[in-house]
């Protein structure tokens, strides 16, 4: 147990890829305030999201549980049925509630269409409605790529920005917070970088469209890759783009990701201030990446690239965690975050939760890292399309349920360009992949094993997936 129970601050965003930070970009993207939340703890290499899909990652960060578990595996309204995720089960949140603390939650929600956090075990609530992303202007919502690439500016001070609004929003809540001494959970969860972008100067001017370098993966041919992933060009009607109109989204994108990281700046600027940071716990992270033009691709959905699965996860907690330090090891963050605060509030962990606590990596105490990491896909507005991933230091396996297959070695292509999983070549190491996946599915129980007599058979026997793409 912890020798003194910590506050925490769990700052979220939607849609920020691993590799648009300054530390993690060659300082490709400006983000120096999370650059310096980064030094001044921990920053974790391998976080991986459960699910890159915005409503089934967030209900699993407040259960630990996958989605296929909780049930929720794709967002509502949708165009699919997906089961509500009701508050009627452990809930982290609700356990630091029970335990006295106060819980305050600003900003995007998507759990449930009805329910409000006020039902998942916090006290306040402030929705994302009250932070308007663009005054004075309209969007064309009847062209996704004018969204896409165009986005808008948002026409006033940054002072009135979304971003700052909500970063004052939650000082002004931390207040009276910090003057009661009692223990508290502040969620402040930004719904950008999510798409359509839309930065307030001075950022909105920070990055040049022709000065950005394409991806490594843009010239992506999708030789001998899942059929869906060149429709989906198609589906957005963008099969035609290239990097001129690609860039102009990517300026874009790492605008707010700059917009949003001053805001970041201004809470962390408060708390230290106030010197709370030594009895605070500051989590950022996000549910998902983004393609942002990998792969000449928009937003996510159908693919399980480190694109979208990967994502930033950075951990400050003076005192605890050294500064500096980096955990190389592989989290599914939102199933390792609830039992992490719970270890770290010294409160007992559900036997429900599938999550690991990472308390004992972030302070020093060793800790047991997994050695891969699994994630999962079902399908969105698109269709059903479902999928799973292993993927460890060196190789990614993804079993794409209805098609060919992808195996990727990381290390000599680390853009994920060249399907192993088609051929000879790689079968027996292809195969031997198959069994771990089979093996933490299992572990997971998955239900598309343990209810699923044929889907069982298709990967736990060897030789009965096809071997070619479609062409």
């Amino acid at each position: 147990m912890p020798s003194r129970t910590p506050n925490f601050l769990f700052i979220n965003v939607d849609q920020h890829r691993y590799d648009s930070m300054g530390h993690t970009s060659a300082g490709r993207v400006k983000t120096p305030n999370l650059d310096r939340l980064a030094e001044s703890g921990m920053r974790f290499e391998k976080a991986f999201t459960p699910i890159p899909l915005c409503c089934p990652a967030r209900q699993s960060l407040l259960c630990s549980q996958t989605p296929e578990r909780h049930g929720g595996v794709t967002n509502y309204r949708s165009g699919q049925a997906v089961a509500l995720f009701e508050p009627d089960r452990p809930l982290w949140t609700t356990a630091l509630a029970e335990a006295g603390y106060r819980n305050a939650y600003l900003g995007k929600w998507h759990v449930h269409p009805d329910r409000t956090p006020l039902e998942y075990g916090f006290h306040e609530y402030v929705p994302e409605n009250r932070f308007p992303y663009l005054r004075g202007g309209t969007l064309d919502w009847s062209d996704p790529r004018k969204i896409a690439a165009l986005g808008a500016v948002d026409p006033g001070p940054l002072e009135g920005s979304w971003t700052h609004r909500m970063a004052d929003a939650c000082i002004q809540t931390l207040k009276p917070m910090l003057e009661t001494g009692k223990p508290w959970h502040v969620r402040l969860d930004f719904p950008h970088p999510h798409l359509p972008c839309i930065p307030s100067e001075p950022f909105a001017s920070m990055y040049q469209a022709k000065d950005l370098e394409p991806w490594g993966s843009f010239k992506d041919a999708f030789k001998n890759k899942p059929y869906i992933q060149k429709q989906q060009l198609r589906n957005w009607e963008m099969e035609d783009w290239g990097w001129k109109q690609w860039s102009q989204y990517v300026a874009q994108y790492f605008a707010v990701i700059s917009q949003v990281d001053d805001a970041v700046g201004r809470v962390l600027s408060f708390l230290e201030e106030a010197g709370a940071m030594g009895e605070t716990m500051a989590i950022y992270t996000a549910d998902h990446g983004d393609m942002a033009g990998s792969h000449r691709m928009m937003d996510k959905h159908y693919v399980m690239y480190d694109d979208i699965v990967r994502v930033p996860l950075l951990v400050r907690w003076d005192g605890k965690i050294k500064a500096g330090s980096v955990d190389r090891g592989f989290t599914s963050h939102y199933l390792d975050l609830g039992p992490t605060a719970l270890e770290a509030a010294g409160l007992p962990i559900p036997d429900t939760f599938q999550g690991a606590s990472l308390f004992a990596r972030m302070t020093g105490r060793g800790g047991k890292a997994a050695a891969s990491v699994v994630s999962t896909y079902h399908g969105q507005q698109f269709g059903l399309y479902s999928q799973r991933m292993i993927r460890d230091r060196r190789y990614k396996l993804v079993w794409n349920l209805t098609d060919v297959d992808e195996f990727y070695d990381l290390q000599d292509d680390p853009w994920e360009l060249k399907n192993l999983a088609v051929g000879k070549a790689h079968a027996a190491l292809v195969a031997r992949y198959q069994k771990k996946l089979f093996a933490e599915l299992t572990r997971l129980k998955d239900p598309i094993l343990s209810e699923s007599a044929w889907m069982r058979r298709q990967l736990g026997t060897p030789g009965r997936k096809l071997e070619r793409a479609a062409r």
